[in-house]
């Protein structure tokens, strides 16, 4: 693979890192295709290279599922909040570009427990702390994942690198 090669690969993985912090874009996604279509053109022993940033991302992808979920489990936000804060952001996906799923998903989960706080007697304080959980679970998660990503990344300048 030529140099120009090189910085399409190099201007896709970036954009999947990219990706993975601003929800708009496949991060992961775009990673492997980019790790793939290196592995592709150069073959030989970059598919080497290619199968370990693979399993990296993959990993990255259970990780950053599994972890939050059991945290957020542990600390008594149930996947009903959860769910009705991912719908909430959805919506406000397409009602604010970009910035609006991350808010919906805050007001989702914030309105969810606000609503079983008040039926249980409870208080907008109660609903406000599963928000912070749920909020810290949502950076747990993009930080597994934008790890195994930059993990994947430097295996592939390895690869590159070594292979040049």
């Amino acid at each position: 693979m030529g140099d120009a090669g090189l910085v399409v690969v190099a201007l896709t993985i970036a954009v999947g890192l990219v990706g993975i912090v601003v929800p708009v874009l496949p991060g992961t996604v775009l990673i492997a295709l980019g790790l793939l279509v290196w592995a592709v053109t150069t073959g030989g022993p970059a598919w080497l290279f290619f199968a370990g940033a693979a399993v990296l991302l993959a990993a990255g992808q259970v990780a950053m599922y599994l972890l939050p979920g059991r945290r957020m489990t542990r600390a008594g936000v149930r996947r009903t909040t959860l769910l009705l804060g991912a719908v909430l952001g959805i919506v406000g996906f397409f009602v604010i570009p970009v910035v609006g799923l991350p808010i919906g998903f805050v007001l989702g989960v914030f309105l969810t427990e606000l609503a079983r706080a008040e039926s249980a007697g409870g208080r907008a304080r109660t609903a406000w702390a599963a928000t912070v959980v749920a909020l810290k679970g949502v950076g747990l998660s993009v930080a597994l994942e934008a790890s195994a990503g930059l993990a994947a990344t430097v295996l592939w300048v390895v690869g590159a690198l070594t292979l040049r």
